[in-house]
């Protein structure tokens, strides 16, 4: 069960902490290194959300993955949440302290999704024509690749989407023939 309220309650609280002990950057790059583990490891993510599972047990299991990789004040927070009982949470906890980091820092996502990889020249001259037309300073571009557009590209940022993709030409044209606007203007 999603809990975004929650999971922003203890971001919120890591950032206040990591602000105050001026391990902000530090805790940051623990946050993105746990937000892998969560991508990469579907079973870590069960394991921290199954109720059957003892918090001993998560508790060795979160230390064993973090053991050495991740801050004190990590790892510190890690074990309250195992021991309130909040561990089901920390994906949603990690992702919520990213956005809050990054709306911090002034720090814009940007999503290009164009259907075949993009080179790192193409990459930056998008990066720069974001910027100039948008006004956004920092920006955080991740490009996904999906073949099904066909050609062009997808670009989301703050709650903006441009689509300038073949598909939704295709299916623009699609609903003009069912909807017989030719035919109609003949007559």
């Amino acid at each position: 069960m999603l809990q975004p309220r929650l999971a922003g309650r203890y971001a919120k609280s890591l950032i206040d902490l990591a602000l105050e002990r001026n391990q902000l950057e530090a805790v940051y790059a623990d946050m993105l290194f746990l937000l892998s583990v969560c991508k990469q490891s579907r079973d870590f993510v069960n394991l921290v959300k199954s109720p059957v599972i003892t918090a001993d047990k998560k508790n060795a299991v979160i230390d064993a993955i973090t053991k050495g990789r991740v801050n004190d004040l990590t790892a510190a927070f890690n074990k309250l949440l195992v021991q309130k009982g909040r561990e089901s949470i920390l994906p949603e906890i990690i992702n919520a302290f990213i956005e809050q980091y990054n709306r911090l820092k002034n720090i814009h996502k940007v999503k290009l999704t164009t259907a075949q990889p993009i080179s790192e020249e193409l990459r930056k001259a998008i990066e720069q024509k974001v910027k100039t037309d948008t006004a956004l300073t920092n920006i955080e571009l991740e490009t996904v690749v999906k073949e099904e557009l066909i050609g062009g590209f997808v670009l989301e940022f703050d709650n903006k989407l441009v689509d300038a993709s073949i598909i939704r030409d295709l299916r623009d044209i699609q609903r003009q023939f069912q909807n017989n606007v030719y035919i109609r203007n003949i007559r």
